[in-house]
């Protein structure tokens, strides 16, 4: 089971989605915030980082910043997810070193799939929900 650290600062928003990976076989554990988003990525070394972008005091551009910066933490793959689509966006995420972009809200079957290709082959052999 794959373990997937969830930075959101929306408390709906984290029990939505939570929720809903679980369903689809993964171990989740959450982050409400950039600097928690930060140290659990080191201390729970996850598969994969769904990171908000707007967190308040360090946004999940920072935070990714601050995770890619760190050698133990610097393979696992990041995700942005934002309300806004703008190309911007998804260029900032790119510099930052997010592996890929989605936007909010969450279409859960293009979110797995994105998550599936940046995680180890037995996870892109899960059902999906």
């Amino acid at each position: 089971m794959h373990r997937i650290l969830l930075v959101e600062d929306n408390e709906m928003n984290r029990d939505m989605l939570t929720r809903r990976l679980e369903r689809n076989g993964f171990s989740v554990c959450c982050a409400c915030d950039g600097p928690t988003g930060v140290d659990m990525a080191a201390s729970e070394l996850p598969d994969l980082i769904l990171m908000d972008v707007a967190l308040g005091e360090m946004d999940g551009w920072e935070a990714t910043q601050r995770i890619k910066a760190n050698p133990a933490t610097s393979a696992i793959p990041v995700i942005a997810l934002t309300a806004h689509a703008l190309a911007s966006d998804r260029d900032k995420s790119v510099e930052v070193g997010c592996s890929d972009f989605d936007t909010k809200p969450v279409d859960l079957q293009r979110l797995l799939g994105k998550m599936r290709s940046h995680l180890p082959s037995a996870a892109r052999e899960s059902p999906a929900a």
